[in-house]
């Protein structure tokens, strides 16, 4: 089924523990993540060949976090070290109708202080199939942005495939200068699948698009197919939040010639939503590239976005039993 290789930052995650607000008891649980590692365990999980590429410090905190990958069955010989911390961010899980909040402490990690240079492509591609980036590692920095569109550059002269999540993070790109409009348009100008809904495309091509309704979702796609012409499946979900415990949710993909949608699935009784996005590009590709049709690709994405609502942690864990299980409705205990 190829080999996908994610680039992007390993971060550690601290939570407050059950419904609590951040250091209001003193404690807090730690997960590994990343929206590109979440991508490479998902995949990895569903019995895909994955490797990450990142960088992290030469301490105990980035030796746990790529062992983490490892145990999940990720390749971490492209995971370097290098000067610089940890990157970390902190988040409060919602409840009722608090929403969650994440604060994030990434400024000087070993991966921001990375630039192009640091990561042979030649050697990392090798053998690649399909290279998958997002939108985080441009916002963390010049640097950082230097990196990732060199890493889409050396993909598309080696003919591998891109998808790219745009994963738009206000926080992150408000700390530098950079121009996001500008730098994702170039990253997904290389990409051949993306990942975003009509809100990313009104980003990338400065134009308002409602959403509202199958006609005005698919006038987006076809506007963003114009204006990237080697982009060939455009993925999605819609979000409708009743509260934290309660969400309902969609998803969508866009093909040049052809669309498919899912109805809405009512999500009750999250546990944790963080990684959801993450788990629908996974299943997204993994229907992708076990070549499936439109309409059963969308459904995996949507299987396995709804089936991490209910785990702990960044990323699915998932495999393709679990995702035959919910397309089935089956909510029986398996014995």
């Amino acid at each position: 089924m190829g080999k996908i290789i994610c680039f992007g930052e390993l971060l550690l995650r601290l939570t407050a523990p059950g419904r609590e607000l951040l250091l209001q008891s003193g404690r807090l649980d730690v997960h590994v993540g990343g929206a590109e590692a979440n991508v490479a365990v998902g995949l990895a999980r569903l019995g895909h060949e994955t490797a990450m590429v990142s960088r992290v410090p030469a301490n105990a905190l980035g030796d746990a976090a790529a062992g983490a990958l490892r145990r999940f069955g990720v390749d971490t010989a492209g995971v370097g070290t290098g000067e610089g911390r940890m990157g970390l961010y902190f988040l409060s899980p919602g409840a009722g109708l608090r929403p969650s909040e994440i604060v994030y402490d990434r400024d000087g990690s070993a991966f921001a202080r990375a630039g192009p240079e640091d990561f042979d492509w030649d050697a990392l591609l090798a053998g690649a199939d399909l290279l998958h980036l997002s939108g985080i590692t441009p916002a963390l920095g010049p640097r950082s942005a230097d990196a990732a569109r060199a890493a889409a550059a050396a993909a598309k002269a080696k003919g591998v495939a891109i998808s790219f999540d745009g994963n738009y993070r206000a926080q992150l790109w408000s700390r530098w200068d950079g121009d996001p409009a500008a730098i994702l348009k170039a990253l997904v100008d290389q990409a051949d699948i993306l990942f975003g809904n009509h809100r990313d495309i009104s980003l990338l091509l400065g134009r308002d698009f409602s959403g509202e309704g199958p006609e005005r979702r698919r006038e987006a796609a076809e506007a963003a197919f114009a204006a990237f012409p080697g982009l060939t499946l455009i993925a999605s979900t819609a979000r409708h939040v009743t509260d934290a415990d309660t969400h309902r949710i969609a998803a969508r993909l866009d093909g040049r010639e052809g669309w498919a949608q899912t109805g809405e699935k009512v999500v009750a009784g999250i546990v944790d939503r963080i990684g959801a996005g993450d788990a629908f590009a996974a299943g997204i590709l993994h229907g992708m590239l076990s070549g499936q049709d439109l309409d059963r690709t969308v459904h995996a994405g949507l299987a396995l976005t709804c089936l991490k609502h209910s785990l702990p942690g960044d990323a699915s864990l998932f495999a393709q039993r679990d995702i035959d299980a919910f397309l089935a409705g089956e909510l029986d205990v398996r014995r």
